[in-house]
């Protein structure tokens, strides 16, 4: 068993009418969580590091056990790149076994954007690996990205985009938003379909993604709270707006916060319930089995994937 990339995967997606779960990883204990979830429910997955993650855990060791999770479970995994800024992290990640890379170019102007993502997917398909890119902006913070605004991605140009650059799948803004506070509790979160159905029209069969589409728990939020926490009340993306993406052109959907969440929460709740434990093992064990949790609810209520790989 080996790495794969997201080509196929996307393929069966798009025509089965359900999407893959893309989950962000920093360590051992998330990434047995998430691939221990996805075999659960027979589904592909996609581990994504974002730059962050690469500075904290470092590539050759994410590489690593990223391959022992294939080995363990014999589910098809691709291993992405998430928000690569530049030409410079896309090359460590080829270089380091990265089947996918993402290059966000969203911040420069269109034009700019084009080039710079038309020279990440020739430098990326010389080497046998997939591009994702991005056209329009996600307000919010997660990591290292940061914007204050969000724009809506443009049908018309999202084709001239995709046919300009050659890549293989496109992130797009329809209202979505990254990280943990993406809506008052009092707003009431709306994607635009529309927006999804001109692209769909216009590139048929072409892999289209949602970033910073988790659903921000709120009984993880209070359990956080409830055990010392203070994380502000918020809303994240409803289940069934999600599933609807997803059964449309949405092919990946990236997941973090929600991952976040559920492991603080569980580490929380055994400190607080049990203030003299000091062994790793129980605390990141409870942390683990809470992602895992999470992502076989998400495979089967968000994603659509159960027994995908049947």
């Amino acid at each position: 068993m080996a790495l794969v990339t997201t080509k196929e995967m996307f393929k069966k997606a798009y025509e089965g009418g359900y999407a893959i779960g893309a989950f962000n990883i920093n360590d051992m204990e998330i990434i047995q969580g998430v691939v221990n979830g996805a075999k659960a429910k027979n589904s592909a997955v996609i581990l994504q590091c974002s730059t962050g993650a690469l500075k904290y855990a470092g590539p050759k060791y994410l590489k690593a056990m990223v391959d022992a999770a294939v080995e363990e479970t014999g589910i098809d995994i691709a291993l992405h790149l998430d928000h690569g800024p530049d030409l410079a992290a896309v090359k460590l990640a080829i270089e380091a076994g990265f089947t996918s890379v993402m290059f966000d170019g969203s911040h420069h102007d269109y034009e700019e954007n084009v080039r710079l993502t038309k020279e990440v997917v020739e430098y990326a398909h010389a080497h046998g690996v997939v591009v994702e890119a991005e056209l329009g902006v996600l307000a919010g913070v997660e990591d290292d990205v940061v914007a204050a605004e969000h724009i809506y991605t443009d049908p018309e140009q999202a084709v001239d985009f995709v046919k300009r650059t050659g890549c293989d799948s496109l992130a797009i803004a329809i209202g979505t938003s990254h990280g943990a506070f993406k809506f008052p509790p009092s707003f009431k979160p709306q994607l635009r379909f529309d927006i999804l159905e001109k692209i769909q029209e216009k590139l048929p069969g072409f892999p289209i993604v949602l970033h910073g589409a988790s659903a921000v728990d709120p009984e993880a939020v209070a359990t956080c709270n409830q055990y010392g926490g203070a994380i502000k009340d918020a809303k994240g993306i409803p289940v069934d707006m999600l599933r609807k993406a997803s059964s449309m052109a949405v092919c990946k959907i990236n997941m973090d916060t929600d991952l976040r969440l559920a492991m603080t929460a569980a580490i929380r709740k055994v400190f607080g319930d049990t203030p003299a434990e000091f062994d790793p093992r129980k605390y990141l064990g409870a942390g683990k089995a809470a992602i895992q949790n999470v992502v076989e609810y998400k495979i089967e209520n968000v994603l659509g994937s159960v027994d995908s790989l049947k």
